[in-house]
């Protein structure tokens, strides 16, 4: 620990290390530099400039993370945070307010993660595994009616 960071705590400051945060949140200091960058999370600057984070950023990383396992992307994470007064860190009734439409994202990544999952299931069944006839495999092969093979020159993509 640094005079720095005794300095502040002694003066009642409740600041992180980017290496404290990173250990209390399970994120690399490089992803905890990038969602900086990216407007995610705030730090300050310690008289020898280095990055210390309020405990607050704690609960701030792990709405990241949990939006993240949602399937949004940082952009629309940030907008979501953007919404809190002044950069607030979520609360309880804020998480519950912004995941309403975070749920309606779940629901359709799960309606269609068993859509795939029931066409892989006739996909086993079938046995096929076959470029020429199996959708799920190759889905977007434009050129299987053509036969097996190489059938595209470049700029040849649209015929």
């Amino acid at each position: 620990m640094d005079d720095d960071s005794s300095d502040e705590r002694a003066k009642g400051g409740d600041l992180l290390t980017i290496g404290e945060l990173a250990a209390r949140s399970g994120v690399a200091t490089s992803a905890l530099r990038f969602y900086e960058k990216e407007a995610l999370i705030e730090s300050v600057r310690s008289r020898g400039g280095q990055r210390r984070y309020e405990r607050s950023v704690l609960r701030r990383v792990a709405f990241v993370r949990a939006a993240q396992e949602l399937g949004l992307t940082l952009g629309e994470i940030r907008e979501a945070l953007a919404s809190l007064p002044e950069g607030r860190t979520p609360t309880k009734a804020d998480w519950q307010r912004l995941s309403r439409g975070f749920r309606k994202r779940l629901d359709a990544r799960i309606d269609g993660l068993v859509r795939l999952r029931d066409r892989l299931d006739g996909c086993i069944g079938c046995g096929c595994l076959s470029l020429k006839r199996c959708a799920l495999y190759n889905a977007g092969d434009r050129a299987a009616k053509r036969g097996a093979g190489a059938r595209f020159l470049i700029g040849d993509f649209d015929s």
